[in-house]
């Protein structure tokens, strides 16, 4: 379990972050209203497909632009309550710094964008017909990646269970992020052996954000100057 450190900088409006969160709660809600049937039918409209389940399959109909807003559509639809709260908790230990630093609109672009080409990495890599691809998983990879890339050398409080009781204790965020994309690699092998999770859409969203915040790093450099009235 990750825990943020907050720093003593005073943090600006940050809407971006909060807007998603509500979203992909609000449409968790709103789809846990209707029957199975309607809520699969869901799925099926706005995930996005590696083929098979719907007319043609989506690598066979790239022309179709229906096809493409599925990639950002389904990162809003989530399978049970585990998988969205799981998510929204990544989502705000390191979005909330990362779009402070970034701004609000370039964070939005990032998470949409990124979770976007996340999704478009596990069509391609998912070989097997009649998949299933929903969760904002990948986008928040592409947070994380965002944020190593622009906290190179921040520190998180980690949690450990040390027999009976708990630990908190600081580690560097490289080395636990470093963990966790490792892991994600070691997955993406072993796959069905631990669920039914698009591992792949876990590295290709982290590789994006790291990406992203690289190419960012002038105008996110000039949006600091700005604020602190260089």
């Amino acid at each position: 379990m990750f825990v943020s450190i907050p720093t003593r900088s005073r943090p600006g409006l940050r809407w971006a972050t909060p807007m998603l969160f509500a979203a992909m709660w609000l449409v968790y809600l709103w789809a846990s209203t209707r029957t199975d049937a309607v809520q699969r039918g869901l799925m099926i409209e706005w995930g996005a497909l590696s083929g098979g389940l719907a007319p043609d399959g989506l690598l066979q109909s790239w022309s179709d632009a229906g096809r493409w807003l599925r990639l950002p559509s389904a990162l809003f639809l989530h399978a049970d309550w585990a998988h969205l709260l799981g998510n929204l908790v990544f989502l705000l230990i390191f979005g909330l710094p990362a779009e402070r630093v970034m701004g609000s609109l370039r964070f939005l672009l990032l998470f949409l964008l990124g979770g976007a080409v996340a999704n478009l990495v596990a069509v391609l890599a998912i070989a097997a017909p009649d998949r299933l691809i929903i969760g904002a998983s990948g986008a928040v990879s592409a947070v994380i990646g965002a944020y190593l890339a622009l906290f190179p050398h921040a520190r998180l409080g980690v949690v450990l269970p040390l027999g009976l009781f708990l630990e908190f204790v600081r580690a560097p965020a490289s080395l636990l992020i470093g963990i966790w994309a490792v892991l994600q690699v070691v997955f993406a092998y072993i796959g069905p052996a631990f669920g039914t999770v698009a591992w792949s859409a876990h590295i290709g969203g982290f590789v994006f954000g790291i990406a992203f915040a690289w190419l960012s790093r002038r105008a996110i450099a000039m949006r600091l100057r700005r604020r602190q009235g260089y």
